[in-house]
């Protein structure tokens, strides 16, 4: 008892448990999360996951403003990026280093009281609120842009905005602060020079251009603005980088000049260079562009800008419920004393005025009723009509896609290939909101014919370069049945052949499945729409290569004919005494005619051409690049076996050549290069046999224009550098 008592005693009182924080204190912490401060933590949500990444994003940042200001304009964009490297004498082993980023456009300029808020704020624009086509929709890119080079290099923005001709330019340097989402403005004064001068003298090369008027002339930018961002950064060519970006850019976007100046150096890294890689498996990647001293011009295509695009209001089948209640409540400050009927034909589209009348009816209101009068569950019954009603589709003049022609012009601008077609769908609705697939595709020539094909995607005319297996147009792509167009695709992939795929989506609203506007979500309406343009194209394709394969098959048969015609009118003389000459002519008549189609040409529908040009797209979308065909159909244009002479000099080598004559005959079947046949017969020996000393007959015009086909695809070297005459092309 004693030792239990004394082990009480020893053991501690255990205290009651007290909470070490409490709702008071807890609130106490509690504060508001600034969208910037947000943003600025979690940056890999907004493009900026990695140096390399960052770069590009910047860039695509300040060249989509540019575009969408310049055609809001109604200007022809003319658009300089530059990259200077700051840190040019580096470690080679840096996987980073000091940029500094700028792009200038001549577009309307920035009037001044407007720049704070453009550039150093996010979630601030004039495209969110808007159902109208634009490249810019959230308001957050150039603006995050500057943030991620404040954050990793503590300098701010510089902007030279100049909104009339004639007038100064506003220079303005401003950091963003992060606390408040606000901009805080270091600098601000007003200079003449613009775009600046500084720029002009950078290298050779924007000297060389400026010096031909065709680098920042101040003719050109008679209004515009430039803007300056240094960061941390990667430059380096190849998949996924700034290179590839402006020239899938230049192909969507005709209409715009883009001069791009690199910088110096590129950052070393093990990641191979999808340049040289193609180089290495005779792809023939060549630059879309002209390059002089280091200085990338993407020039212009076409001198027409895109159809000017409406802004639309909504379409009653695309609104919830809560925005509908929303929607009341701002009409009813806005309008006072505004009435239910005004409100459905103000606020949305395709809703006439019967159709108002039947709706007010629909819920137990009349059109006299007030906005103001309109409760929930009124509201409730009125999103239910909306829903059961059959309205016509959402209007499309506020879009603005590529067209088929300009689709074709740059596919062909950028690909080099045989065969194009393009398809444009009509326009359909997904939520309410209208939107239209367009697909384009490249086939043959100097694309690699062992690998999978090249997917390359757009939403409203922007390059998407990451996060390709979450994006709709990469599976749908995937789920076409390719294979019914005489293509291998493995089960549940990406088709394998000479071919390269474009889609791109125009839409007031494209549904991005993030912030970075990576890669489109997978709605079914747009995937199957997708589908579908991607079917019309590939039958297109499949028509040709049918057409084709059956002039190959056309082709080696008169080959066949045309090696034993003259065997056959030389027995036939020994036999029946008749004209060897006559008979060999009416059999190469017979030849020719029922081997006809070796000699056609097919327009772009896969028809035969008679007279008419077919250098040029037709209505149904598809061109064809006859002289890309040669590689295709070298082996066809073996040589031809000429008519043996029926003179006395051929009878006394008949039977010395004999031999020699049957060997070649067997050797010159199918291709011309075959290994010989011929028994007991060196090629030294083959060599010194009598040769037929007939004179040569006139080869088939298809087999003549085969043969110059592959002489000048022999001419072209697959993965030089050096543009052929036909201009550059980007794969």
């Amino acid at each position: 008892m004693a030792a239990k008592e004394a082990a009480a005693v020893a053991e501690p009182k255990k205290k009651s448990a007290t909470p070490k924080v409490d709702a008071e204190s807890m609130a106490t912490r509690q504060r508001d999360i600034s969208v910037s401060e947000f943003f600025a933590k979690n940056r890999h949500l907004l493009g900026f996951d990695n140096p390399r990444k960052a770069m590009l994003t910047t860039i695509k940042e300040a060249v989509d403003n540019s575009l969408d200001a310049c055609e809001e304009a109604g200007i022809l964009p003319e658009i300089a990026v530059i990259i200077e490297d700051l840190e040019p004498t580096r470690p080679a082993s840096a996987k980073s280093s000091r940029y500094r980023v700028t792009v200038v456009d001549n577009g309307p300029g920035i009037v001044r009281k407007q720049v704070e808020n453009i550039f150093g704020r996010l979630l601030y624009g004039s495209k969110f609120h808007r159902l109208k086509m634009s490249r810019g929709q959230q308001g957050i890119g150039i603006s995050a842009a500057g943030m991620y080079g404040l954050i990793t290099t503590g300098r701010p923005m510089a902007i030279f905005t100049k909104p009339k001709a004639g007038q100064p330019t506003h220079h303005i340097e401003l950091a963003m602060n992060t606390k408040t989402n606000r901009a805080e403005v270091t600098f601000d004064k007003e200079v003449k020079d613009f775009p600046p001068d500084r720029l002009r003298k950078l290298s050779a090369g924007t000297r060389a251009l400026a010096e031909q008027s065709g680098f920042l002339t101040a003719t050109e930018f008679p209004t515009g603005t430039s803007v300056s961002i240094e960061l941390d950064g990667k430059y380096q060519r190849g998949r996924g980088s700034v290179d590839e970006f402006l020239e899938l850019t230049a192909i969507a976007n005709p209409h715009a000049r883009i001069v791009f100046v690199p910088p110096t150096r590129v950052t070393e890294d093990d990641e191979p260079d999808v340049l040289t890689a193609a180089e290495a498996s005779a792809a023939a990647v060549a630059k879309v562009t002209t390059e002089t001293n280091g200085v990338i011009v993407f020039p212009r295509g076409v001198h027409e800008l895109p159809r000017e695009t409406k802004e639309i209001q909504p379409h009653p089948k695309g609104i919830e419920l809560g925005i509908l209640l929303q929607m009341l409540k701002d009409y009813e400050v806005t309008e006072k004393g505004g009435t239910l009927f005004k409100f459905l034909q103000d606020c949305f589209c395709r809703v006439s005025a019967s159709t108002a009348s039947g709706m007010c009816e629909a819920i137990g209101l009349t059109s006299r009723t007030k906005v103001a009068d309109v409760g929930p569950p009124q509201a409730e019954k009125l999103f239910k009509v909306f829903q059961e009603s059959k309205l016509a589709p959402p209007p499309t003049d506020c879009l603005a896609p590529i067209g088929v022609r300009q689709l074709l012009a740059g596919m062909l601008k950028g690909v080099r290939a045989e065969f194009y077609a393009a398809s444009s769908r009509e326009a359909d609705v997904y939520r309410g909101r209208p939107f239209q697939i367009e697909a384009a595709i490249a086939f043959g020539g100097e694309l690699p014919g062992d690998e999978t094909a090249r997917v390359i995607r757009f939403a409203n005319r922007v390059p998407l370069l990451f996060q390709q297996s979450a994006c709709s147009s990469f599976k749908a792509v995937s789920e076409t049945g390719w294979k019914n167009y005489n293509l291998s695709q493995p089960r549940g992939g990406i088709p394998v052949g000479p071919l390269v795929i474009m889609i791109h989506m125009a839409s007031v609203w494209v549904p991005f499945t993030s912030e970075s506007k990576e890669a489109i979500a997978d709605y079914d309406e747009i995937r199957k729409e997708m589908k579908l343009a991607l079917m019309e194209c590939g039958r297109k394709l499949g028509t040709y290569l049918r057409k084709r394969q059956r002039m190959r098959r056309e082709g080696q048969r008169r080959d066949v004919f045309e090696r034993y015609i003259g065997e056959i009118a030389k027995a036939l003389h020994a036999i029946m005494g008749a004209d060897p000459k006559a008979i060999y002519d009416a059999l190469l008549e017979q030849a020719n005619a029922r081997t006809a189609v070796a000699d056609q040409v097919l327009d772009e529908d896969g028809k035969v051409i008679k007279d008419e040009d077919p250098s040029g797209p037709d209505d149904d979308g598809v061109l064809i690049v006859h002289d890309a065909i040669a590689p295709a159909v070298t082996q066809l244009s073996s040589t031809p076996f000429a008519p043996l002479d029926f003179g006395n000099s051929s009878k006394k080598q008949t039977s010395q050549g004999g031999a020699t004559a049957k060997g070649a005959t067997r050797q010159s079947r199918g291709t011309g290069d075959a290994p010989s046949r011929s028994k007991g017969k060196s090629k030294a020996d083959a060599a010194a046999s009598p040769k037929r000393t007939a004179k040569q007959a006139p080869e088939s015009a298809a087999r003549a224009e085969l043969r110059a086909r592959a002489a000048k695809a022999a001419s072209r070297k697959p993965g030089s550098s050096k543009p052929s005459n036909d201009g550059p092309r980007l794969f």
